[in-house]
């Protein structure tokens, strides 16, 4: 769509040039392609900085999931040795005790995971909106350029 766009404005560029091409005009079609430029510039570094803020959230999430995985399988490796070095008898209750420490430390580690899991999508959907605000002030000044152009070009 953004390609479209500019592709019509560029025409409206050309179409303004060949109709009147006055000193006045030329200027302000300089002036509007660098005020272009600049946007189109500034725009290409938000969706840059975005992706950068999102990639690093998502980064994060999946350091923290990881890392609740593995405090998990301690857990179970630690309530395993417990069972093996339990007297026969006690066996039983030393598997109970530690279902019981492995269960809460799944839930302890699924709880990490949802909340970091959440932040990374808040974080992209900030990015998202970041990237969209750019696109329109890029599309913004695109259509005052054009606007100032066009101004010029009715004056003489």
């Amino acid at each position: 769509m953004n390609k479209i766009i500019a592709t019509l404005i560029a025409g409206l560029f050309a179409t303004v040039a060949y109709a009147q091409n006055t000193p006045a005009t030329v200027k302000a079609e300089n002036e509007a392609s660098k005020d272009v430029a600049k946007a189109q510039q500034k725009e290409l570094k938000a969706d840059a900085k975005a992706d950068k803020k999102a990639d690093k959230a998502i980064a994060k999430a999946n350091k923290t999931n990881d890392t609740a995985a593995a405090h998990v399988e301690v857990e179970k490796a630690k309530a395993n040795e417990k069972v093996a070095k339990a007297d026969p008898e006690d066996k039983a209750k030393a598997e109970a005790k530690g279902d019981k420490a492995v269960a809460k430390a799944e839930e302890k580690a699924n709880k990490k995971a949802v909340k970091a899991d959440a932040k990374a999508i808040k974080e992209t959907v900030d990015a998202t909106a970041d990237k969209a605000i750019a696109a329109n002030k890029t599309d913004a000044v695109k259509a005052k350029s054009a606007a100032e152009v066009k101004e010029a070009a009715a004056k003489h």
